[in-house]
């Protein structure tokens, strides 16, 4: 039974990938994200006011340890106009602020090191 499974939630559609190391799935959740990048941006939509693309998320990708009880999440919101923001938990999440010249990445795997 793999590690770590990362969720690529890229519109109505839902995909999992199981990896037996959190490198690997690290690996994998930058490459999902430089692909849904490559997509474009999202437009702003009006429904009783406007939200910017910036404002719209556009994909979510989640590393999950599978574990029951001890469970631990962390993943990207990949935004309507492609700023990637990093959080912590799975129904709670904490927003990740990666240290100067850090990546996205750096801060997935400190977060679920921990």
């Amino acid at each position: 039974m793999a590690a770590f499974t990362v969720t690529i939630r890229n519109g109505p559609s839902v995909h999992r990938e199981q990896y037996d190391t959190l490198e690997q799935a690290i690996d994998a959740v930058s490459l999902r994200v430089s692909e849904i990048r490559s997509e474009g941006n999202l437009p702003s939509v009006k429904m009783l006011r406007t939200f910017e693309p910036g404002q719209r998320v556009k994909a979510r990708v989640e590393i999950s340890t599978g574990r029951f009880l001890r469970r631990r999440d962390a993943g990207v919101d990949v935004m309507g106009d492609g700023a990637v923001v990093p959080y912590r938990g799975g129904s709670s999440r904490d927003h990740l602020d990666p240290r100067e010249g850090e990546r996205f990445e750096d801060a997935l795997a400190d977060a679920l090191r921990e």
